[in-house]
């Protein structure tokens, strides 16, 4: 090859390479978008978590009932769900990870239950629950969560198990 080639494809190669985010700051920064992830349902701001998660975001959690959700419509309407249970919800964030387009995280919900959770009636109880969460990052926006939590200890702090045994009448 001549030289009046390499030469020419090198320097093109350079300038691609070095307008390309670095890897470590694409990582920081699906880090800080999870951080904004959980700011925003801290704080109940539906409209700040609507430009965080993509319209066609999935959310999967085998310790949910029902089927994903496929939407970030259906995702504002699980959380507003949340917050009427547990009016005082926070998420602490303990660890974050990134590799790739995920983020890992590890953190704390905690709330008093104070509200309806589908067919179980208020109890008054507070809980503080450890969740992990691997959340997919797309176009700068999170596409997808994994979530997962234990929800026996859960509801045993709500004083729900196990469950009571029915009171004869």
């Amino acid at each position: 090859m001549r030289l009046s080639t390499i030469v020419p494809a090198a320097a093109l190669l350079m300038l691609a390479v070095g307008c390309a985010p670095a890897p470590t700051a694409q990582l920081e920064a699906n880090k800080e978008l999870v951080r904004q992830f959980g700011e925003a349902i801290n704080a109940a701001n539906w409209e700040s978590l609507a430009g965080i998660v993509a319209e066609d975001f999935t959310r999967h959690s085998a310790a949910s009932a029902g089927p994903p959700v496929t939407s970030r419509d259906e995702f504002i309407r699980l959380q507003e769900s949340f917050l009427v249970s547990f009016p005082d919800q926070r998420v602490t964030l303990q660890h974050l990870l990134a590799e790739g387009d995920r983020v890992a995280m590890l953190a704390t919900y905690s709330g008093t239950h104070t509200g309806p959770m589908g067919d179980i009636p208020p109890t008054g109880k507070a809980h503080e629950s450890p969740f992990l969460a691997i959340f997919r990052i797309e176009s700068g926006q999170i596409a997808e969560l994994w979530v997962e939590w234990d929800n026996v200890a859960m509801l045993t702090q709500l004083g729900l198990f196990p469950p009571q045994p029915p009171t004869a009448d």
